[in-house]
């Protein structure tokens, strides 16, 4: 049996994420929004709840296709503010349809979300040494983001948020020294 990073070590749906998503460079635009609006929708709730939620999310945000969300109305949020499962908070949700909007100027102005995100670390993976037995929640690279991300009219984007979404698009490899994947770090080396 592998070892993994101990939020993963007992929790089947977590064990999954942790071993096939974290860490794992993610560069499609589509890809990008889902687990933005996964991490986004994450404020206040545990990971464990968005994964048990991303059908429901996905359902209720148009397969995250981006250019649909933004046109998205009151109506639109009223729909999913009943929708069995769904998060209810109506301020998440509208939130969500900005940020769709805000990542629709980012690929107007840079050609791709892809591009905006991993430009930030000239496109490769950080390992950073100091991480590897200890759990950080941000760092200056999550405040650059965060700030830039809240300044184009982002929103639920805190450093903590961002952080975290750093991780899940494998911008910041947090792997622990002990997990097996802290030793499959090909993709770290790897630059896009």
């Amino acid at each position: 049996m592998n070892n993994r990073c101990k939020w993963a070590e007992k929790e089947p749906l977590l064990q999954k994420y942790h071993d096939e998503e974290w860490g794992v460079p993610v560069h499609d635009d589509r890809e990008l929004f889902m687990l933005l609006v996964m991490e986004s929708m994450s404020c206040g709730l545990s990971w464990l709840i968005i994964l048990k939620k991303r059908d429901v999310l996905r359902k209720c945000f148009s397969d995250f296709d981006y250019e649909k969300v933004a046109r998205f109305s009151v109506e639109d949020t009223e729909r999913m503010m009943n929708t069995e499962k769904m998060i209810r908070s109506k301020s998440k949700i509208e939130a969500m349809t900005a940020n769709a909007k805000a990542f629709i100027k980012i690929r107007e102005e840079f050609g791709t979300f892809d591009h905006y995100i991993w430009n930030f670390t000239k496109r490769k993976s950080m390992v950073y040494p100091s991480h590897r037995n200890k759990t950080f929640a941000r760092n200056a690279l999550s405040d650059k983001i965060a700030k830039d991300m809240k300044k184009r009219g982002f929103k639920y984007v805190g450093t903590v948020i961002i952080y975290s979404y750093l991780q899940a698009i494998g911008i910041i490899d947090d792997h622990f020294e002990y997990c097996f994947k802290y030793h499959d770090r090909w993709h770290n080396l790897k630059s896009f």
